[in-house]
């Protein structure tokens, strides 16, 4: 069964999402915990880039003679949140097993080596499969709800990730943080993007509806919009 999933994203009038180069500086930025704390998702997932950005360890030794079986393995299945992290191939070294107390639970393929998941599991990250080589995740949204019960989830970048869930017409509602602020400069992330295989594919939206508005205070605002989705257009 698919959660409800909900993009929580935080830009500039540009669209891009690196705080530290709008200017005016400091526009609006303590907003994005306020509102993720306000939409209650029993999950939260990001990216392999934005990933790495949390994490404090080194890569996992490239060798073990363990073996492990290619199916789910949890760490807790009592949290009241999970911090999702996507990557596919096993790159990231975690050095904890956390993030801001909520569990880490990583989304891999099925090509990673036995010697990530062992140091995985060394530092009690939980982790599931969701495809061979590349990431399925209108699989991993699956199994997320049916082993852990996710039924709200928010995406929150980066624009990848981002992208990538709303070319798959996984996402429900679009929550936009948007700060008095510009960026005007090149290289900055958006908050949707792709991968340059996937620059040609379009998202399956065929309606967007503005939910609400609402002012968050200087010059800051809020907006909620619904989507609807072609279930034919639907990636699995």
């Amino acid at each position: 069964m698919k959660p409800y999933v909900i993009c929580l994203m935080h830009s500039s009038l540009d669209g891009r999402t690196h705080p530290s180069r709008w200017r005016p500086k400091g526009a609006g930025t303590d907003w994005f915990e306020k509102i993720h704390d306000e939409l209650g998702g029993d999950a939260w997932v990001i990216g392999r880039v934005t990933g790495s950005e949390f994490a404090k360890g080194k890569p996992y030794p490239t060798g073990t003679a363990e073996t492990f079986p290619r199916e789910p393995w949890f760490a807790r299945r009592d949290a009241r949140t999970y911090g999702v992290v996507l990557d596919a191939q096993g790159k990231i070294g975690w050095g904890r097993s956390d993030i801001g107390g909520d569990p880490i639970v990583v989304v891999l393929t099925e090509s990673v080596p036995d010697s990530h998941l062992a140091g995985l599991r060394g530092e009690g990250v939980s982790y599931i499969f969701a495809g061979r080589s590349e990431i399925d995740l209108a699989l991993a949204l699956d199994i997320l709800n049916r082993e852990l019960g996710v039924k709200r989830l928010l995406v929150e970048g980066g624009g990848v990730a981002n992208g990538a869930f709303l070319r798959a017409g996984l996402i429900d509602e679009f929550n936009l943080i948007l700060s008095p602020a510009i960026d005007g400069a090149k290289g900055a992330p958006f908050v949707f993007d792709s991968t340059d295989p996937d620059s040609d594919k379009r998202a399956p939206i065929t309606a967007m509806t503005l939910e609400s508005t609402r002012e968050l205070g200087g010059g800051v605002l809020l907006l909620r919009y619904l989507i609807k989705n072609d279930p034919q257009g639907l990636v699995r």
